[in-house]
């Protein structure tokens, strides 16, 4: 008969005294049926537990890894390096996991995946086992983004019940300290190549009548930001759309002004100072894609960066200071005929708006050009 792979079931811990005998428990009874025949390392990653966790774990046969670096996504990692055998399995020590369901997604791992999600979604979710704005905004709006951005076809990416192999998860190159690891594991698997699979788990909920550590709105920003800043090239695409609307209904204003298209009357001032606004947001979040390029010393140039690299830094300069010119010499136009006009109205008022909107964005891609070269010249001190 053919030995079957060893298992890992690494299980992060911080004060869960009272839940921790639940989880280990269940372990041994998955040890005794299901998993009969495996190895099986249980391996408790204490994040710094004052409550006496640590005693708890070794008192039922599990392994204490300490970990001084605070954080759920420290203490994983601490407790994945120290695994023993190649098949991982984490969930929380908070018991709204079921142990007793980790057959199927090793099992799954086993035809051939790089790593098993247990997706909540797909399977039961107790009555209080999720609040609303997780189950029906922040997980599907978090899930969503990492399957358009990366390629995903994931349900469920906030999932803390993963099996995965161990030398694969190495070579991810993962290295978030807080929370938001869940998303960044994902992002740099799907980027890997790595086989993803879900299996549906189901989710119960949490008895130990003290907030979790999770904290709502700070950790969801966390995940946001995390999935963002793997696809600079997102930033750039959207930031120069909305910049390139802005500048259409700036040219578009300053070419026909107010249009009346039945009841609705549009290319006015007011459109003008929203495509403004459009026009300059669109440049900042192109220039965070840039900015996020140049940081990454293994990220792949932006089609902009290329560009200047092509040219050459001192063609670069001239050229950019040609286009700073021309819009000077617009702008200093406009102001001549208003100082003519004894500075009262202004009647190039809406030549007057593009000149400023085309301005202000130029020299903000011109900085963020150079911003970016300079930070792409940074030496490294090392792995983020």
């Amino acid at each position: 008969m053919a030995i079957k792979p060893s298992v890992t079931i690494v299980i992060p811990c911080l004060d869960e005294a009272k839940t921790l005998p639940v989880v280990l428990q269940a372990i041994r009874r998955l040890r005794q049926g299901a998993f009969k025949g495996r190895a099986v390392e249980v391996l408790v990653s204490d994040n710094g537990s004052s409550d006496g966790s640590q005693a708890i774990a070794r008192r039922l046969g599990a392994r204490v890894v300490p970990c001084a670096q605070r954080g759920y996504g420290a203490a994983l990692q601490n407790g994945i390096r120290a695994a023993k055998h190649d098949t991982v399995v984490f969930a929380d020590a908070d018991a709204t996991y079921d142990f007793l369901e980790t057959p199927r997604l090793v099992e799954r791992l086993e035809r051939g995946y790089d790593m098993v999600v247990g997706s909540r979604l797909a399977g039961k979710i107790h009555p209080g086992a999720m609040p609303f704005s997780h189950r029906w905004l922040g997980t599907p709006i978090l899930t969503w983004l990492i399957n358009r951005l990366y390629g995903g076809r994931l349900s469920d990416c906030n999932s803390g019940f993963r099996c995965f192999s161990r030398r694969a998860f190495l070579s991810w190159g993962v290295h978030s300290q807080g929370m938001e690891f869940a998303s960044e594991m994902l992002v740099k698997a799907l980027r890997c190549g790595a086989r993803v699979a879900e299996e549906p788990v189901s989710l119960h909920a949490d008895t130990r009548g003290r907030p979790p550590h999770l904290r709502r709105w700070r950790d969801g920003m966390r995940h946001l930001l995390q999935i963002l800043r793997e696809a600079p090239w997102a930033l750039q695409a959207a930031g120069g759309a909305l910049t390139a609307l802005g500048w259409c209904l700036l040219l578009a204003s300053a070419a026909w002004g107010l249009t009346a298209i039945g009841p609705v009357k549009l290319l006015g001032p007011h459109t003008q100072l929203f495509a403004l606004l459009m026009s300059w947001t669109g440049v900042l979040v192109w220039s965070m894609g840039l900015f996020l390029c140049a940081a990454e010393p293994n990220a792949p140039a932006p089609a902009s960066y290329r560009w200047a690299l092509g040219l050459g830094e001192e063609k670069v300069f001239w050229v950019s200071a040609a286009a700073l010119l021309a819009c000077a010499g617009l702008v200093g136009a406009i102001v001549l005929d208003w100082a003519l006009h004894g500075f009262g109205e202004l009647a190039l008022e809406r030549q007057a708006l593009l000149a400023v909107a085309l301005s202000a964005s130029l020299f903000q891609g011109v900085i963020a050009l150079f911003t970016g070269h300079l930070l792409k010249g940074l030496p490294r001190k090392g792995p983020r």
